[in-house]
């Protein structure tokens, strides 16, 4: 589907944002991106390059890989990713 992958680069960073209980400004700090610019990578509404992709991973010492699968790769509380 058309924005599939937008959608779940957001969940999955919403989902690494509320596992380390940062509010989006908090997050988008730690990033090194705007806070509204944060809100629609969240909402799927922003069309990103694999650069900024990798360059998120690399921010949230994530497999940049990770943030674009469907399950999210079970984000525990922290933010780094659970073994499984």
């Amino acid at each position: 589907m058309e924005g599939d992958l937008q959608q779940r680069l957001g969940r999955n960073l919403r989902a690494r944002r509320l596992a380390r209980g940062l509010s989006q400004e908090g997050f988008a700090d730690l990033l090194g991106v705007h806070r509204t610019y944060m809100g629609g990578l969240e909402r799927g509404e922003r069309n990103v390059t694999l650069r900024t992709v990798e360059r998120l991973a690399q921010r949230l010492d994530v497999p940049a890989d990770e943030l674009l699968r469907p399950d999210g790769s079970a984000v525990r509380p922290g933010g780094r990713r659970s073994r499984r």
